[in-house]
């Protein structure tokens, strides 16, 4: 078995799934409650609802600590909930359940890296069944024989086994539960079985009685089926619910009697029955019929309701992979070079056809692994609130477009950059309470993390109203180290807080667990490179600061223009290219140093002969002769000079082979129509070699 997820059993791999996903929101639900500091009933029943889920599907996957936290965090919100407890310390009922969320993390990560799942929960427990206990001391007068009933659970594997218990009020059962005949592990959906109905059940009675970790138990279900005595006080119909939550079930068979049977005894005496796909046709009550109606109405409404599936990322990539192969074999074909100066009008008319269904094949795998950027924006919640308690200061962030959608792959490489951000700006930017209330701030600081589209990127913002950053501390420091290489009243705001990503660069003097604003930015500027996004810093001392971060759509596709550079091809991404001009020789201005420059609308821009810059043989060398083409940054622009523009079309971006040697200011490579390979050009790296 290997991490990829497609070798994985599809239980195990949807066991993964659904267990990132509930402790995901499980944690954004303690965080919120922990903010407003109560905890509303649906709230409760969610949380309750959450770790009911992890417990059983963990103990049917056999991962039993998980199963064991999950049940004691259980019986806390089973507490909170049947007693209607409002005044609760939630620091430390936080505490409890963000460290039951990392205990589970941590274990899901084990599973998915192919290693045991071998954490121990057992002080966990013990801090959790601590809490639960001052819980109980402080609501002695609404403690139920109920909930004291649960504390006995925990003797083995939290399944309850009753010996004596008062049954005077209640209606005693004799079930008999047949699962599936092709069912594995029949003796834990037993478990299932006892687990759903302890809730309700005054005494409980099973016979096999070890239906944890026996493999005979497992045989006797199949041969004579799982035999269950219970007294409980609810109704017909919701013993009958209750019984049918159970997974994998064939029939039921129920009967109400005043003396339990002898549990062993494989004979049994008339019962109704409950047959989940067909019901007996010699049980037709009216109650029968109506439990079969709402068998059928449910299926029939699951069956409506089932209208998603789950996907592996590898699988989007693979379906990606080929679409993007489809679009370079739909351009070989109809740029075919032999096809020029021919008269094919009918063939013309299927081509175009063609272009049309593989753009919208195109555009329907694209909206697939589109995903809202929420999944990152939401894990912040914790690292604000975990640092908050560990540098003593009272922060609110503020989330704003969450809903803005970006590819997977991009999510998958945005989260250790914007989570860095949002460090840097609790720990540097943000001043202390005391600070705070010298500059006249509110004491509570605030972050704000934005997205919002804009074109084909998506800009995100992170701005805090901390301190800001000071101009001259920045230059002293870019000076003590040598990075300032023009005269400094022509550095813009902009250049010299850029200084705070160059490797190594930072303006704090002492180095936290966390680090100053710049240890690390040079590392946060290459992962969003890597994406082809950039970033860029404003801040106003005393104020504030805003990080601006743009990060294209997608990776895979683009919509570039293709130029010619003697006989090599280049692929400029759309998004880059402000405009392209033809210039004369005359406009061109040369310094001493002979770098050459041009003059437009007043501003002066860098001139990059591509010929040279990658070492070309072409014979356009005469200003005249080629063309502009004007590629621009967040922080900078210059003009390029190449030979022509060839025109723009899609290009399928592919990664260039390990055996080339990284080449700042090239980003990938694409294949052409006519089989040949372009090169696709780095904005941002082509200025930067300047």
């Amino acid at each position: 078995m290997t991490g990829d997820g497609l070798s994985r059993e599809p239980m195990l791999e949807m066991y993964l799934f659904e267990g990132s996903q509930l402790v995901e929101q499980l944690e954004e639900i303690i965080i919120e409650c922990e903010k407003n500091k109560k905890i509303e009933l649906e709230s409760v029943n969610e949380i309750f609802r959450i770790m009911h889920t992890i417990k059983g599907s963990s103990a049917m996957m056999m991962f039993t600590n998980i199963a064991l936290l999950a049940h004691s965090l259980e019986d806390l919100f089973y507490f909170i909930r049947e007693n209607k407890i409002t005044h609760i310390d939630y620091a430390g009922l936080s505490d409890l359940v963000l460290s039951g969320i990392d205990f589970v993390k941590g274990e899901i990560t084990k599973i998915e890296n192919d290693k045991v799942a071998d954490g121990a929960p057992e002080n966990l427990i013990s801090a959790i069944d601590h809490f639960l206990e001052e819980m109980k001391a402080s609501h002695t007068d609404n403690y139920t024989e109920q909930s004291a009933s649960k504390e006995e659970e925990k003797t083995m594997y939290y399944i309850s086994n009753y010996q004596k218990a008062s049954s005077e009020s209640g209606r005693k059962y004799n079930v008999r539960v047949f699962f599936e005949e092709d069912c594995q592990m029949q003796s834990v959906r037993a478990y299932m079985v006892i687990h759903n109905l302890k809730d309700i059940a005054s005494e409980i009675f099973h016979f096999p009685e070890n239906i944890t970790d026996s493999a005979e138990s497992d045989e006797i279900i199949k041969d004579t089926g799982f035999l269950v005595n219970f007294c409980t006080e609810v109704s017909d119909s919701e013993v009958d619910s209750i019984l049918k939550q159970a997974a994998f079930i064939r029939k039921l068979e129920v009967e109400q009697v005043d003396e339990y049977p002898d549990i062993g005894n494989k004979s049994t005496p008339k019962r109704k029955e409950i047959i989940l796909d067909e019901v007996s046709e010699v049980v037709r009550s009216p109650q029968i019929e109506a439990i079969k109606e709402e068998v059928e109405s449910q299926s029939g409404i699951n069956n409506r309701q089932q209208s998603m599936i789950s996907v592996t990322v590898t699988k989007l990539d693979m379906l990606m992979d080929i679409v993007g192969e489809i679009v370079i074999s739909e351009a070989m074909v109809t740029r075919n070079p032999e096809l020029e100066g021919l008269q094919l009008d009918g063939f013309q008319k299927a081509a175009r056809q063609l272009r049309k269904l593989t753009d919208e094949l195109q555009d329907i795998v694209m909206s697939i692994r589109m995903m809202p950027i929420s999944m990152v924006f939401h894990k912040m919640n914790r690292i604000v609130r975990d640092m908050s308690k560990k540098l003593d200061k009272e922060v609110e962030l503020e989330i704003i477009g969450e809903t803005t959608e970006v590819d997977k792959n991009v999510i998958d490489q945005l989260s250790d950059p914007i989570m860095h951000l949002i460090r840097n700006a609790m720990d540097h930017g943000l001043e202390s309470k005391e600070g705070r209330i010298e500059a006249g701030k509110p004491v509570k600081g605030k972050i704000v993390l934005e997205a919002q589209s804009y074109g084909g990127d998506v800009l995100i913002t992170i701005r805090d109203d901390g301190k800001g950053m000071s101009r001259e501390s920045i230059l002293k420091k870019a000076r003590e180290t040598g990075l300032v290489k023009k005269p400094e009243n022509e550095l813009s705001d902009k250049d010299v807080f850029s200084f705070i990503l160059l490797p190594g660069f930072s303006t704090k003097d002492k180095i936290t667990e966390f680090s100053g604003r710049g240890v690390g930015m040079d590392v946060v500027k290459k992962n969003l490179e890597k994406i082809g996004g950039n970033i860029t810093i404003e801040s106003t001392f005393g104020v504030g600061t805003e990080i601006l971060v743009k990060i294209p759509l997608t990776l895979a596709i683009i919509d570039g223009i293709e130029i010619n550079v003697g006989k090599s091809r280049y692929t400029i991404p759309t998004t880059s290219i402000r405009e392209s001009f033809r210039m004369d020789a005359n406009d061109i201005i040369a310094d001493s140093d002979g770098n050459e420059m041009i003059m437009i609308r007043g501003q002066c821009y860098s001139v990059i002969r591509l010929h040279k810059l990658f070492n070309i043989t072409t014979q356009v060398t005469s200003i005249s002769e080629g063309i502009m083409v004007m590629v621009e940054t967040d922080t900078k622009a210059a003009c390029l000079f190449v030979d022509k523009l060839v025109g723009e079309q899609q290009v399928v971006v592919k990664a260039l082979p390990k055996y080339i040697k990284k080449v700042e200011g090239i980003a990938g490579c694409t294949i052409l129509g006519d089989g040949g390979i372009s090169l696709i050009l780095d904005a941002n790296g082509i200025l930067g070699r300047e």
